[in-house]
C-alpha cells in the first residue's frame, strides 16, 4: 500500500484538473480508493500499517469533500495555481455586489411582515440560485483562462459566491422556521 500524499486531489482521484467535475466518476474513485486503504482492512496489521492506513483514508476523505464543494474545489484549483488566500483580511470592494447583498439581506429581514412568507423566502432564495448560477459560470470562465489577472478575478468570485452561499443558508433557514410555524 503507498500512495503519495503530495499529488494534487485531481491526480489522486484521476480526474482532469477542471471546476467542472464528474461526480459520479469521483465517486466512482473515492470508493475504489477507500478499499485500498480502509482502516478496517488494516486491522491485525502492523501499527505503521495501521497508521498509513488511516493517513491514507483521511487524505482520500479529505480530497472528496474538497473536490465535491464547488467552491472548495475553485479554492484549491486557485491554490494549484499559486493563489493565496488570507479569509482575515479578505474584504469584497465591489459596490454592485454589495448593493445586491444589502437587497437581499432586507427582503429576507421583511418577508415576515410579507402576504405569504414562504413564498418571498422562496423568491428570495431562487434569487440566489439564479446569482449564483450566473457567477457559477462566470468562475468557470476565469479559472480555465489561467492569466493571473482572471486568476485574481477567480480569487474574488470565489468570495462574493461565498457570500452568497451564507445567504441562501439563512434564508432556507428562515424557510424552514416558517414551516415549522404552519
Amino acid at each position: 500500500m503507498s500512495f503519495d500524499l503530495s499529488s494534487d486531489f485531481f491526480h489522486l482521484f484521476g480526474i482532469p484538473v477542471s471546476f467542472s467535475v464528474d461526480t459520479g466518476a469521483l465517486m466512482q474513485r473515492y470508493r475504489e480508493l477507500q478499499q485500498v486503504v480502509h482502516p478496517d482492512r488494516f486491522a491485525s496489521s502492523s501499527e505503521q500499517e495501521r497508521r498509513l492506513s488511516l493517513q491514507y483514508a483521511t487524505h482520500i476523505n479529505e480530497g472528496l469533500r474538497i473536490l465535491k464543494d464547488p467552491l472548495e474545489r475553485a479554492r484549491y484549483m486557485l491554490e494549484l495555481k499559486g493563489v493565496h488566500w488570507d479569509d482575515d483580511q479578505a474584504t469584497l470592494s465591489d459596490p454592485e455586489f454589495l448593493m445586491q447583498q444589502m437587497e437581499l439581506r432586507e427582503s429576507l429581514a421583511e418577508v415576515a411582515e410579507q402576504s405569504d412568507p414562504l413564498q418571498a423566502v422562496a423568491d428570495i432564495i431562487a434569487d440566489v440560485d439564479t446569482i449564483v448560477q450566473q457567477n457559477t459560470r462566470d468562475l468557470e470562465a476565469l479559472l480555465q483562462s489561467g492569466q493571473q489577472a482572471d486568476l485574481e478575478k477567480a480569487k474574488l468570485q470565489v468570495r462574493k459566491m461565498q457570500f452568497l452561499d451564507k445567504m441562501k443558508a439563512e434564508a432556507e433557514a428562515l424557510e424552514a422556521r416558517l414551516e415549522d410555524e404552519l
